[in-house]
């Protein structure tokens, strides 16, 4: 508690804790009989990421320089040192400076407590040394391989981010406070609210991050009005209704990332893409991918061209008469885009005019903290899994890009749920995030070795689809390119690598924020500033020295962009020949029926 807490503890009600335990004893009986019948028909290794071997070899290399262990180990007591006598002058009465201090965009320690009290203080600072004496070793481990060095370094930041003592109730004033103040309760909340994430992961632990009950698709998300006039074994094509008398000649084509779903581009009205481009008098056509099962494990990445792009345009032009579209690509959906070009290029296929790229890599050689799972020993683990049931099961997904945000999109939330004994906060974007989707085993091994592990893409000839070798220098038309500067699953010099090998003209935009909320940035917001610059050199550091920083959303400035391609207007065309309204019924398919 803080300096003058006058916090009055209360006891707990006997009748609540007796209820609770009864309940608890209940249901962690069938958690575990669950959890261990799973494990029994799932068999696999011990270490499948061989996390063991990596930390073995930094261990082995740091213990060949002695010299430099105990000169680390040195600065690190000396540290402490210092934090503990700061720490005894502060309880004396004394102004003492802190010996280190987190970042600023470090959420952990936002409660007055752990500055305005000495014990929380020093426990705060405490853990701020560990954490850099432990990263800093990591670092300094000399002479092990890169995909070595980066496992090793991922691992440790999660060890340590587990290990804040923010996550743990004795350490934490903000919880001790809650406690004092509930008699408990809160603790016996939060046990419920495990149990009940323990029994939705069947055994595993699936933490809520929001309250899926206050959410539903196509009633208070994915709203925009639209039909499906199109479908096939992985896609629905939904045609949005206009708003507008006129309407751009060209149609807009959006093809999302089947990694996630589709409505992330239309979460609600007030930041949905969607609607915002059919405000601007576009045409827009979206896909909506299948959430696929084990009838689809030998789908491969040619079956999501032809069926995904290319079924696409044929239906655009059966729905409007227009061959010529605009083409935006998001993440996934960008690769197979970017694929698809190349193959029309060969093709003499010219109906699609631009392309859009948001957050897309087909330079996969710096793939960021998502290569600390591509090695071939965990391909194979993950090729095996998939084998036995045709697809990646979405929750596997889903923790894997959580991780790469670790404080806030796991540590912050076991706080909040099982030590404060809090319900999630209902917030559309997370439950975006918790609608999980599976791969299909062919497709996705394809995509993870040939992309991520060899970076086919993007060697002339690399990767082979229908019959065609792909040269991604063939793609000549008018490109905009949108990235984030925060991206932790594109990263944002990685995509920028694309502007060195696409041979037309070419619009680079850099977007303040991260993978998600740098995209998803309507203009009314007022959120998040834009960089850009006409030059492209070769080096993305000098290409942002040389970029001007404007406020506010991209949005206009591509809506700029992709008008100055062809202004031509016509009559408004409504969705006609419906199979069912949007969003249509494969969207509403979740990873867990």
């Amino acid at each position: 508690m803080a300096e003058g807490d006058n916090t009055s503890f209360r006891l707990p009600d006997p009748a609540l804790v007796s209820r609770t335990m009864s309940d608890v004893a209940e249901r962690s009986q069938r958690i575990v009989a669950d959890f261990l019948k799973r494990q029994a028909d799932q068999p696999g290794e011990a270490d499948p990421m061989h996390i063991g071997n990596a930390f073995l070899d930094m261990t082995t290399r740091l213990m060949t320089n002695p010299a430099k262990l105990m000169q680390a180990q040195i600065g690190f007591w000396q540290d402490y040192l210092t934090l503990w006598q700061n720490t005894a002058r502060r309880m004396m009465g004394e102004p003492a400076p802190a010996v280190i201090a987190e970042d600023q965009k470090d959420k952990r320690f936002k409660d007055e407590a752990w500055r305005d009290n000495e014990v929380f203080d020093f426990i705060r600072q405490s853990y701020l040394l560990s954490a850099r004496y432990m990263q800093g070793l990591v670092h300094d481990a000399e002479g092990m391989d890169e995909k070595t060095a980066q496992k090793v370094d991922f691992y440790t930041r999660q060890f340590v981010d587990a290990m804040s003592p923010t996550n743990f109730a004795l350490t934490n004033p903000e919880v001790l406070r809650r406690t004092a103040e509930t008699g408990g309760e809160n603790l016996l909340k939060g046990l419920s609210n495990l149990l009940t994430d323990l029994e939705r992961g069947q055994g595993n632990l699936r933490i809520r991050m929001t309250d899926e009950s206050k959410f539903k698709v196509g009633e208070n998300i994915a709203v925009t009005p639209g039909k499906i006039v199109y479908q096939n074994d992985l896609m629905q094509l939904i045609q949005y209704a206009p708003t507008t008398d006129k309407v751009l000649k060209r149609p807009l084509l959006i093809l999302p990332p089947w990694i996630n779903k589709y409505y992330i581009l239309d979460l609600r009205p007030k930041n949905s893409f969607i609607r915002w481009a059919v405000d601007q008098g576009h045409t827009v056509f979206v896909v909506s991918w299948v959430n696929p099962d084990a009838r689809l494990a030998e789908k491969g990445f040619e079956d999501y061209m032809l069926e995904g792009p290319y079924a696409a345009l044929d239906a655009i032009e059966k729905a409007t008469g227009e061959k010529s579209v605009n083409a935006i690509g998001y993440c996934l959906g960008g690769t197979l885009l970017s694929a698809t070009l190349a193959h029309m290029a060969v093709k003499k296929d010219t109906r699609i005019k631009s392309a859009t790229f948001f957050t897309t890599m087909v330079d996969f050689a710096e793939a960021g903290e998502l290569g600390v799972f591509i090695d071939e020993e965990q391909l194979k683990a993950l090729e095996a899994k998939m084998q036995k049931r045709g697809f990646l099961e979405g929750r596997e997904m889903a923790t894997t890009f959580n991780m790469l945000r670790a404080n806030d999109l796991i540590w912050s939330f076991v706080v909040n749920n099982y030590l404060l004994g809090q319900d999630p906060f209902p917030f559309d974007l997370l439950y975006w995030n918790d609608d999980s989707t599976r791969m299909p085993a062919r497709m996705h091994s394809f995509y993870l070795r040939r992309m991520y592990q060899q970076n086919d893409l993007i060697k002339p000839g690399g990767i082979e689809l229908l019959g065609v070798k792909l040269d991604l220098r063939k793609i000549k038309l008018p490109t905009y390119i949108l990235s984030t500067r925060e991206d932790h699953i594109a990263p944002w010099a990685s995509t920028y690598r694309a502007t060195q090998t696409y041979a037309g003209d070419i619009r680079f935009v850099l977007a303040a924020s991260g993978h998600i909320a740098g995209v998803v940035n309507p203009p009314d917001a007022g959120k998040y500033s834009h960089w850009v610059n006409t030059e492209l050199p070769a080096d993305p550091e000098a290409w942002l020295a040389g970029s001007t920083e404007l406020a506010g959303s991209w949005w206009p400035d591509w809506q700029r962009w992709v008008t100055g391609q062809d202004p031509a207007q016509v009559p408004f065309r409504p969705p006609k020949n419906a199979i069912e309204d949007a969003p249509g019924s494969y969207v509403k398919v979740m990873a867990q029926d």
